[in-house]
């Protein structure tokens, strides 16, 4: 007879933790005898995981936007701690989304759960009063920057471990830059320029139209560079829906963002997990981002942070510019993106990247990851 499985609640609202929590199961489920079940996405449920909720649609960006989008997520909430509570859960992983998970986690650890934060929230940013909530109901905390575990123990928390980032050393292109070239038509001995507009529609609907014009202007500049257009998986049809034209000299894929950011000799990249992913692969990046006015007046006081880029962040200094808001026009980025093709300026910012890099770790995260749950699991049923 089979030993029943021990549920555990996981909890991811956005692609990229989605990413990181199927790798984390994944490892989990090699190492222990767990059924999953929670908010997954796409990959999390190819790993095994019942999906309580789709985490799909849960990513939302924007004061106004999350504000307006409250009912929807108290009635997630409310599934989810039902449903833990149903299936006698002892042990919850919540996974970054710290808006959400941050009460989530209140709720569970005062339902008797041992409550693990993989993906610490960015508190040494903004919000750092909410440590208090991290000391308070998260039992340990799994940190994947390199930086943040003597940031909790300045700050006296102390159940943290740092096991290096997923991504290092999984980010990696499926094809040479020539079988890129070949495949899509573009000169490997021309400039290729890499826009990546981000995943959300919002992201999309404020930065891509500045990217377009950027590109426009780079290239009656110089009609040698290529463009491409590198989005996520289905978001052609959204970029289609959202009215915006790209213009035809911009090559424009979907899924092949690795072997983009390997062929292209700099990018523009909406700031987020993209600009690590580029910074592994190497390529010489401008960090943009746009909100709506109201949401950056809103937010910006909030923000404690000398760099908005993660690259930036790891590396300890400005490697990457950083175009934010006002400063994110068709000039600025252009200017940016000619520097960064200047031969000099392109190798000597390899190089800074790839010291950054550096200290990421070399692969294994998500195992280092699972090794500490478990423990912690080990250490609880004693």
């Amino acid at each position: 007879m089979s030993q029943e499985k021990n549920p555990v609640l996981i909890v991811a609202g956005e692609a990229s933790g989605d990413l990181h929590a199927a790798k984390l199961v994944k490892e989990l489920s090699a190492a222990g005898n767990f059924a999953f079940f929670g908010s997954a996405g796409e990959k999390m449920r190819a790993e095994g995981v019942e999906p309580t909720v789709r985490a799909d649609g849960l990513a939302i960006v924007g004061l106004l936007e999350i504000g307006r989008a409250l009912p929807m997520f108290w009635g997630v909430y409310k599934k989810l701690i039902a449903e833990a509570e149903k299936r006698d859960a002892k042990l919850a992983i919540l996974v970054d989304f710290p808006d959400f998970n941050m009460k989530l986690a209140k709720a569970l650890k005062k339902r008797g759960l041992t409550v693990v934060y993989y993906i610490s929230p960015q508190l040494w940013a903004w919000r750092k009063y909410r440590i208090n909530t991290i000391r308070k109901y998260v039992d340990l905390v799994i940190s994947i920057l390199p930086f943040e575990k003597d940031w909790y123990a300045k700050n006296g928390v102390d159940h943290v471990e740092y096991v290096g980032n997923p991504l290092a050393m999984e980010v990696h292109p499926d094809s040479s830059k020539d079988e890129f070239c070949a495949r899509h038509e573009l000169d490997p001995r021309e400039p290729i320029v890499a826009l990546l507009p981000g995943s959300r529609g919002a992201e999309i609907a404020r930065i891509l139209p500045v990217l377009i014009e950027t590109a426009d202007e780079m290239w009656h500049r110089d009609c040698l560079i290529q463009f491409v257009l590198a989005l996520p998986k289905g978001k052609r049809e959204k970029v289609a829906s959202l009215g915006i034209e790209v213009p035809a000299f911009i090559t424009i894929l979907e899924g092949e963002t690795f072997d983009a950011l390997n062929a292209s000799d700099a990018a523009a990249i909406t700031s987020g997990t993209a600009t690590l992913e580029a910074g592994i692969i190497g390529t010489p990046m401008s960090i943009v981002y746009k909100t709506s006015a109201i949401n950056y007046k809103l937010l910006r006081p909030l923000i404690d942070v000398e760099h908005f880029g993660l690259i930036n962040l790891i590396a300890g200094k400005r490697v990457a510019a950083e175009l934010i808001q006002d400063d994110f026009t068709p000039q600025t980025l252009s200017d940016e993106l000619f520097r960064l093709l200047e031969p000099v300026v392109n190798a000597s910012v390899r190089a800074e990247l790839a010291a950054a890099v550096d200290k990421l770790g070399h692969g294994g995260a998500s195992k280092r990851a699972a090794d500490a749950i478990l423990r912690l699991v080990s250490v609880a049923r004693t």
